[in-house]
């Protein structure tokens, strides 16, 4: 423990896993006391439990941040239970790919209420109470699909898209009340859902031919980057996308089939 977050109260949503849970640990391991979340009570309190056991501070609320007035609990249970909030870091998310066709409309508006409309809730309920305690720091989790688009993949690329510009707005418009706002854009993540995908070796060399470090992400990629926008250290960053990506946007599509190609070579024409 290096103390970066030392005293600082955090909310991480959609934490009992993945990106979420990896923060969650790290910001523990750096002092702060954090607030788990999620829709899955057991699991979450394991996370707890196991932070705990490793010298953490931390506790679960059981919420659905699609519903308004959960998130708002979820704040004042931070606040309740830490006396002040300092650090929102809204990375939940929800919902399946399609194409605008072939997503129904409720599809559509549940990706929204969890993917944008439960970051803008979130800090509606917490930038007052952090203006209470002297300032904080929001830390939005996006996508590179918040630049660039995939196959079917509309409601997920639009919400990712619309809460970079939230982002900034945030930022905006509560900079001078001591509130920073920045967003995480993450590349391919190696998280619980896609182990089982990852663990074929075709898929795994796939992937590695197509990042410029050689891999693609995990978790902890994405944690340390928070540790950073949620520390002193980021204190004149603000309105900010950090894209942790392995290098994956940085290339043109010529770029990318060389890359392919060359593994390709290097493995007498297999993956």
């Amino acid at each position: 423990m290096t103390g970066r977050l030392e005293s600082k109260v955090a909310v991480i949503t959609g934490s009992t896993s993945g990106i979420g849970r990896a923060t969650a640990e790290l910001f523990a391991q750096e002092g702060a006391r954090v607030v788990v979340n999620g829709r899955r009570k057991e699991l979450g309190e394991q996370v707890v439990e196991g932070m705990r056991a490793a010298g953490g501070t931390a506790s679960f609320f059981h919420a659905d941040i699609g519903q308004s007035e959960q998130l708002q609990a979820l704040i004042a249970y931070a606040v309740d239970t830490y006396g002040h909030l300092d650090i929102l870091m809204n990375n939940a998310v929800s919902g399946r790919g399609g194409t605008v066709v072939e997503m129904k409309e409720e599809a559509w508006d549940a990706m929204m209420a969890v993917s944008l409309k439960a970051v803008f809730l979130g800090c509606k309920y917490a930038i007052p109470e952090m203006i209470k305690a002297g300032g904080g720091s929001i830390i939005n989790i996006s996508s590179v699909h918040g630049f660039v688009v995939a196959p079917r993949a509309a409601a997920y690329a639009t919400a990712k898209a619309g809460m970079i510009n939230l982002t900034r707005q945030v930022a905006l418009d509560f900079g001078k009340q001591g509130i920073r706002a920045n967003c995480i854009c993450p590349g391919l993540i190696i998280t619980e859902s896609r182990t089982e995908w990852f663990a074929v070796e075709e898929n795994m060399r796939r992937e590695q031919a197509l990042y410029p470090v050689g891999r693609p992400g995990r978790p902890i990629d994405v944690a340390r980057a928070a540790v950073f926008l949620a520390s002193e250290e980021s204190s004149f960053i603000t309105g900010h996308c950090l894209v942790v990506d392995g290098g994956q946007t940085i290339q043109l599509q010529e770029s990318v089939h060389y890359a392919a190609e060359q593994t390709l070579k290097e493995r007498g024409g297999h993956f």
